[in-house]
């Protein structure tokens, strides 16, 4: 699966938009983040902003907000959505995880969605020394007493939040027990237009077998738990 997402990431950036703006049909994400800091007059660096799924959650309610991400495709898409919002508090650039081309001491908060995870797929060998420096820079950006938040899957088709796998389950109990990482678990349902949408869209993201069981209640609406982690530097 991890050729599949770096290939959707690089090639594949109006459809997965479409997917992700199905996600959190609920709008449970924005007050699960405010409940954690409040967000207004707040400066944001966000890392693995995709095609600025959170950028755009965010934009209308920070001050500022710089958004990296490793895929100039994927910027490309979320450019074009951010400027149909209006509003000019916002910048892209294309940077990596583990070393942002930005300041130090730039942010109150740090966030990255759905993005961190990707490491234990991609280097299972080596996942922890690469959060581990994703983490320094989260630190690094942040002012004194900034907020580090991190929303990762805890479960698409499911509604009791459980991690998907042995790998990302190690990651998540790492980042409470040795990373000292507060967490909380929300539900962030997809609605889709229509069952023909749905059929498509899971189809194009999820694996033959998940959208199968899946398609077999011809739903237009797929339950999701995602968790929120978040620490103050």
């Amino acid at each position: 699966m991890s050729d599949h997402f770096k290939n959707i990431y690089i090639h594949e950036a109006d459809r997965y938009d479409l997917l992700v703006s199905r996600e959190d049909h609920q709008q449970n994400i924005l007050p699960a983040l405010e409940s954690i800091r409040s967000l207004a007059g707040c400066d944001v660096v966000e890392m693995g902003a995709g095609t600025g799924r959170l950028t755009r959650l965010l934009v209308p309610h920070v001050k500022s907000i710089r958004a990296y991400d490793a895929s100039a495709h994927m910027l490309s898409k979320a450019k074009a959505t951010l400027e149909a919002i209006g509003r000019t508090n916002w910048a892209l650039a294309v940077g990596e995880n583990h070393d942002l081309p930005a300041a130090d001491a730039i942010a109150d908060i740090a966030i990255a969605g759905w993005s961190f995870g990707h490491c234990c797929g991609w280097f299972p060998e080596r996942w922890c020394e690469e959060i581990s420096q994703a983490l320094r820079e989260m630190n690094r950006v942040l002012r004194p007493g900034g907020t580090a938040i991190i929303l990762e899957t805890l479960g698409t088709g499911l509604e009791t939040p459980l991690p998907p796998n042995d790998a990302l389950a190690a990651y998540y109990d790492w980042l409470e027990s040795e990373q000292g990482f507060s967490a909380t678990s929300i539900r962030t349902d997809y609605r889709f237009a229509s069952a023909q949408e749905a059929d498509e869209l899971t189809r194009f993201f999820f694996d033959e077998e998940f959208a199968n069981c899946f398609l077999d209640d011809k739903r237009e609406i797929l339950p999701e738990c995602t968790g929120i982690w978040w620490k103050a530097f």
